[in-house]
């Protein structure tokens, strides 16, 4: 399926944001720490977490939808210790189960994991981590392989942030020997939501939202019996973008604007009126889009993941724009398609200098990732004429019912087959 986008008009409107996508994936997988059931409320109706899910119930775990984006795990079914290829082949999320098998088993047997691909994301601190805590870890013909005793604490130290480490080895971690120091943790607030999580399943944790995160292990955590999942910042980011490129007003309800006040202030800079509500963000942006200078950054940090839509939108503003990628700096390859809209970009080793035109044309898409397809969309939305984007599986891995949502706002967007 594709999206069929004729481009040119003005958003305006409200739309209701979903629960974290990138806080519900390491929840969902620190069940298997569990032995009781846990109902999980706010989680997003999207492809990677249905992919965890399912992932679950290949390992034993008996998973119900009870409600609307609420879901109860039993995971004290859980019998297997493998996660095969089929089961996380798509999704880079799938090393977060390794961990928590090892913990609970005392061995583990995971398939490399697949995903977004827009440059190396090695997973060498996840392997090291658990090395230090007394896993041994083999790779055989694409799988790895881990055993272990007992995990026992260490210090672990990261040379360079990284949000999947921190929370797939604060998980392991919280069940092992004694204490666990991560130096340099990742500070997002979806680890935090996963440490405070893990809280709540009784875990000894210091640190969350800070460079330095201590976990004392346990013997057993216990369930919580119910937890919701933040906001997602990035969708809420996503459709405040779309109102700007747009030139129009919209109102994004949730209560993501703690965690975007670097978004906000970028988009003020650009020219944009906004402001940050109890109920959502407000934005009006009928005024000339102008240039900025972006450089993403570990949180609190610009997110690398609005990156791609922020090149989108700067492709016509009024002025030159320098957008520097602190986080992947492979992460431009989606630019070419911007370019054949008609953008004006120059890509250099982790930097890409934009120089606004006047307007894109539509054309023939193709996305490459999650947030590059989002980038895309927004940048059919605002062009001249229509675009035909393909690859949406990629989009909608991320965003729940992307389209709808734009259309309730007066986008012109249709699915095609």
């Amino acid at each position: 399926m594709k999206y069929l986008i004729k481009g040119g008009k003005r958003l305006k409107g409200e739309v209701k944001v979903e629960g974290a996508k990138n806080a519900a994936l390491p929840v969902i997988a620190s069940t298997i720490l569990l032995n009781e059931k846990v109902v999980l409320e706010n989680i997003p109706d999207v492809d990677d977490v249905n992919t965890m899910l399912s992932l679950l119930q290949t390992l034993g775990a008996e998973v119900k939808k009870i409600g609307k984006n609420k879901f109860e795990i039993d995971p004290s079914k859980i019998s297997s210790w493998e996660a095969p290829y089929e089961a996380v082949r798509k999704m880079r999320a799938s090393i977060y189960v390794l961990g928590p098998l090892l913990a609970r088993f005392g061995k583990a047997k995971v398939a490399f994991p697949g995903g977004c691909s827009f440059g190396p994301r090695p997973i060498n601190y996840h392997l090291e981590g658990l090395t230090k805590m007394g896993a041994s870890i083999e790779i055989d013909r694409g799988f790895i392989i881990a055993k272990c005793r007992k995990l026992k604490g260490s210090e672990i130290y990261f040379d360079q942030k990284s949000v999947g480490a921190t929370a797939h080895l604060a998980m392991a971690a919280s069940l092992a020997k004694g204490k666990t120091v991560i130096l340099n943790s990742s500070k997002e607030p979806e680890v935090a939501d996963l440490l405070n999580f893990l809280k709540k399943c009784g875990a000894k944790i210091k640190g969350e939202g800070e460079d330095i995160v201590e976990i004392q292990g346990i013997r057993e955590l216990k369930s919580p019996l119910k937890y919701k999942i933040i906001d997602d910042r990035i969708e809420a980011g996503t459709f405040l973008i779309a109102g700007r490129i747009t030139r129009g007003e919209v109102k994004v309800k949730g209560k993501s604007g703690k965690f975007l006040e670097n978004i906000v202030e970028k988009l003020k800079e650009s020219g944009a009126e906004v402001e940050i509500k109890r109920d959502g963000i407000y934005l009006k942006g009928e005024k000339e889009i102008l240039p900025l200078k972006i450089e993403t950054a570990p949180y609190p940090g610009f997110p690398t993941d609005l990156q791609p839509q922020f090149v989108a939108m700067l492709s016509i503003a009024k002025g030159t724009s320098v957008i520097i990628e602190g986080i992947y700096p492979e992460r431009f390859g989606y630019t070419g398609e911007l370019m054949r809209m008609g953008a004006n970009i120059k890509v250099e080793k982790g930097m890409c200098i934009v120089e606004g035109v006047s307007k894109l044309k539509g054309t023939h898409l193709i996305a490459p990732d999650i947030r590059a397809g989002a980038a895309l969309v927004l940048a059919s939305l605002s062009a001249e004429g229509e675009s035909i984007i393909e690859g949406i599986n990629h989009i909608k891995r991320g965003y729940k019912n992307f389209h709808e949502k734009l259309k309730k706002i007066g986008a012109r967007i249709e699915v095609v087959e």
